[in-house]
């Protein structure tokens, strides 16, 4: 691939760069893993039911979803989803925000280049990948579901994004990667009726 460059993007507003994981909410068809999502999603509180990882250039993402892992476009800047749903094998979400894991880490600027690249490249690595029905599987690298796909990436820098979250009522689910917990677990910038706003910071856009 090259030298895997860092790119900066908005996504509704939300700044996005190179390596940083888009949460989304909603998600449509109920094709078998958007089910098990949605029973995730009574016994696991919170919004987020899906996740995809920026790339770049301009809008170009990479998720696993129903046709493997595959990249997508996400076009001028709006998660228009209907637009990219051909893209997307017919998935249909809501965009909910930017989880970004390595924010917060307070990394020399090179430091975190070099991390993003590597989050990058593994998941440019494995596209084309199938999709992992067995969630409880999440350090396989034959196949991978949303959530393990950047759980997976992040630990090629040292990043454990499973943060132990389990559902009381089935033992063993601890190994599942929820896309609430990455939300939950990591620095995010959430989109809210267009106006940003950064959990426990000030940073907040000018309205105009």
């Amino acid at each position: 691939y090259g030298t895997i460059m860092i790119y900066t993007y908005e996504i509704e507003g939300i700044p996005v760069q190179t390596g940083d994981i888009i949460c989304t909410m909603n998600g449509k068809p109920n094709i078998l893993p958007g089910e098990f999502w949605r029973l995730v999603g009574r016994l696991v509180p919170g919004d987020v039911d899906h996740v995809a990882i920026y790339l770049g250039p301009d809008g170009r993402c990479v998720e696993a979803g129903a046709r493997g892992v595959i990249t997508f476009d996400v076009r001028v800047g709006y998660w228009e989803t209907e637009r990219m749903a051909r893209q997307r094998g017919l998935l249909f979400d809501t965009f909910y925000g930017v989880a970004a894991p390595l924010d917060a880490l307070g990394l020399a600027e090179e430091e975190e280049h070099e991390m993003r690249e590597k989050v990058a490249a593994y998941c440019l690595a494995n596209i084309g990948k199938p999709y992992n029905l067995n969630f409880l599987n999440s350090e396989t690298e034959e196949s991978f579901y949303c959530s393990q796909l950047a759980y997976k990436a992040y630990q090629q820098v040292g990043i454990d994004l499973n943060t132990g979250l389990a559902m009381e009522q089935i033992p063993g689910t601890n190994a599942i990667i929820y896309p609430q917990e990455i939300w939950n677990g990591f620095s995010h910038r959430q989109a809210e009726g267009g106006k940003q706003y950064t959990e426990g910071s000030q940073l907040e856009t000018d309205p105009s």
